[in-house]
């Protein structure tokens, strides 16, 4: 990416700029959800959708962009006794110098995945449309959670005091009830660049 204030350039995944003015500044990162529509219109009935400018609609991405990237050369050496493909989808987690990134495929079959990032306890949580990932810290009054799934149903169970979660983090039910849970950033992302960025990262 470049601004137009300085002229600098700042890699995306990392938002480290790279070359200009700025060299060496960090952008500050966000928690971001990336999650079905479906999802997010249930969570905020009320929010708006940003809506393609027909004015330069020619310039968006084809809606088969995935789809093209898919059949597209990788480019990025990746060595040979790599444990994931290069374009194997991960969840990419980075707390302090600690990274570790998550095949969607794996979280998507164990969810809720419960493990530990920097010392720090952390859930993934998948929704039931197996796109949508959230992680939180595991934490609730000083107490590290265990997690397991409610039989058919979106919602967790803790094991502690068996109250019960939804999919924002938030426990709906028993002792704990109205506790919120503390959103992790996460990054959805191919295993070539989320290696390419942290060269150290663990694999689940």
């Amino acid at each position: 990416m470049r601004d137009e204030e300085t002229g600098s350039w700042w890699q995306q995944v990392s938002g480290e700029c790279i070359a200009g003015p700025l060299k060496g500044r960090l952008l500050n990162p966000l928690t971001h959800d990336e999650v079905s529509f479906a999802v997010w219109k249930r969570e905020q009935p009320e929010g708006k959708v940003l809506q393609p400018d027909e004015r330069v609609k020619s310039k968006y991405a084809p809606a088969n962009w995935e789809e093209r990237m898919e059949k597209a050369p990788v480019v990025t050496p990746i060595s040979a006794g790599d444990p994931l493909t290069p374009r194997a989808l991960v969840i990419g987690i980075q707390i302090g110098k600690a990274s570790k990134a998550y095949p969607l495929s794996k979280i998507q079959a164990n969810a809720p995945v419960s493990d530990t990032v920097g010392g720090v306890p952390v859930v993934i949580l998948v929704n039931e449309d197996k796109k949508s990932v959230r992680v939180f810290e595991r934490l609730a009054d000083g107490n590290v959670l265990e997690f397991s799934a409610k039989p058919n149903s979106s919602q967790l169970i803790d094991a502690g005091t068996e109250s019960l979660w939804d999919f924002t983090g938030k426990a709906v039910s028993g002792p704990l009830a109205g506790h919120q849970l503390r959103q992790v950033k996460m990054l959805s992302d191919y295993w070539f660049d989320w290696k390419i960025y942290h060269p150290d990262t663990a694999v689940y």
